[in-house]
């Protein structure tokens, strides 16, 4: 451990330790509100800031709009006083530290959209105060912390690492992850200077089981990139295994579960209909961008981001020839979507590639209709539709009213046998109807009536 000879830095760990601090975070979503909850039952005095004036409310009446947080847990630090919402900033100037967890999407350029991030650093540095502790949690390429948020601060006229102290921690939240959480996952953090590393370590330890320490923001930022841009070059090589082997005749779902069961040099991944939610649809370009800005071509990056966004198109073609093969075309047809959020038992539509799906075939003149227990609600903006959708309930009168069902996400709710059974027609992305031999279920990356050898063999 370095010894520390700033008194600021002295001071606020003195007091960190005691859980003598007021803590912000910036952005309360699926990341925000979580690492929110956890500082405050580390014994902190939790202030979360929101533009959001209905996440704002509902969390003063103690009330949960994440699945991740419970609603007992929430009112429990509301009522204690130990976490508290606003929208308005100049809260930030009585804090000792303040997390930044707003969003960083994509451009349809595939550039960042740092828009988000540049307003929160606007409102910290407005607020900034000796002796602060800034992190930024924000996915984003490497050296935005060194290069946009720390430039911003600095205007001020106080110095990081001197006068006040800056890190990057990347967030790893998995929406719906029973086992995994905030509390339980390790926490990597990068410091501008080592002092700040050290503060930053500090806060986390009081919440998170175990924290990382790496030797720059830099190497934090990466880190994120990495895991992320691992799974989607992983998930675009199964989903090009998965067209390969409905080529070929051969079950794509059999094969990796058979490959899985070597004890080592293999990992587990899985085909479906495209790449969801706020991380790895999005985070391999930050990287690939960064490269660019370098003379780097990031090949496997590009061609996975390729590969992962054919998918959609893909289904749709799958669609289009289950319905051929019953005599029916696309242009006219009722297709019922099963699911819309992006991945198992949560309501977060972002990036989904349902999404994807209700556009394309409603450009080739479907009729359109979804069911999904989650997500009661879609605009006609989300799906690009020319009207707004509500979730229908899933019973038989729906199921046999339509001339295909497509499985998108597979939510536990659904009772598969119920639907394989009075569908008409089924299209499974997710296989979820594994063993379920009929002539009307299509299974992606598994060719219309080709029985699975555990299926045969029973």
């Amino acid at each position: 451990m370095i010894p520390l000879t700033n008194p600021l830095a002295v001071e606020l760990l003195r007091r960190i330790r005691q859980s003598d601090i007021r803590a912000g975070v910036i952005g309360l979503g699926y990341v925000g509100l979580p690492l929110a909850v956890e500082l405050a039952r580390a014994g902190y005095s939790v202030v979360g800031f929101d533009i959001d004036e209905r996440k704002v409310e509902a969390i003063e009446r103690g009330t949960s709009y994440i699945p991740d947080v419970q609603d007992a847990h929430l009112a429990e630090l509301v009522t204690a006083d130990r976490f508290r919402a606003t929208n308005d900033f100049a809260a930030l100037e009585r804090l000792d530290t303040v997390n930044i967890c707003v969003p960083t999407p994509l451009r349809k350029t595939k550039d960042p959209d740092v828009s988000y991030m540049v307003a929160a650093v606007e409102q910290v540095a407005r607020y900034l105060h000796p002796g602060m502790l800034v992190i930024l949690e924000s996915t984003t390429y490497p050296g935005t912390t060194e290069e946009l948020v720390r430039p911003m601060l600095e205007a001020t006229g106080l110095k990081a690492g001197r006068d006040f102290f800056l890190a990057f921690s990347p967030e790893r939240v998995d929406p719906g992850n029973a086992q995994f959480h905030t509390a339980n996952v390790p926490k990597v953090v990068g410091g501008t200077t080592a002092t700040c590393a050290l503060l930053a370590s500090a806060l986390y330890q009081r919440a998170i089981e175990r924290v990382v320490t790496v030797g720059s923001t830099q190497a934090a930022e990466m880190v994120k990139l990495l895991e992320n841009t691992f799974r989607a070059v992983n998930i675009g090589l199964v989903n090009e295994i998965a067209m390969m082997c409905d080529t070929l005749g051969i079950d794509v779902w059999e094969v990796v579960d058979a490959a899985a069961t070597k004890p080592f040099g293999f990992m587990p991944f899985y085909p479906g209909p495209g790449l969801g939610g706020h991380c790895i649809p999005i985070d391999p370009f930050y990287l690939s961008w960064k490269a660019k800005q370098s003379g780097f071509d990031a090949r496997f990056i590009e061609l996975a981001g390729e590969v992962n966004g054919h998918m959609p198109h893909y289904v749709v073609e799958k669609i289009t020839e289950t319905l051929n093969a019953s005599r029916k075309a696309v242009n006219g047809a009722r297709i019922l979507v099963l699911g819309v959020a992006y991945k198992r038992d949560i309501d977060d539509v972002r990036e989904s590639p349902a999404l994807d799906v209700m556009k394309l075939l409603r450009e080739k003149g479907a009729d359109i209709v979804y069911s999904d227990p989650h997500v009661p609600f879609l605009t006609a903006e989300l799906w690009n539709g020319p009207h707004a959708l509500e979730s229908l309930t899933l019973d038989r009168e729906l199921l046999e009213g339509c001339d295909c069902a497509v499985i998108i996400t597979d939510h536990r709710a659904f009772d598969y046998e119920f639907i394989a059974y009075h569908c008409q027609d089924v299209v499974d992305t997710r296989n979820a109807l594994q063993g379920m031999v009929a002539s009307h279920v299509v299974r992606l990356g598994a060719p219309m009536g080709l029985r699975s050898l555990s299926t045969a063999a029973a």
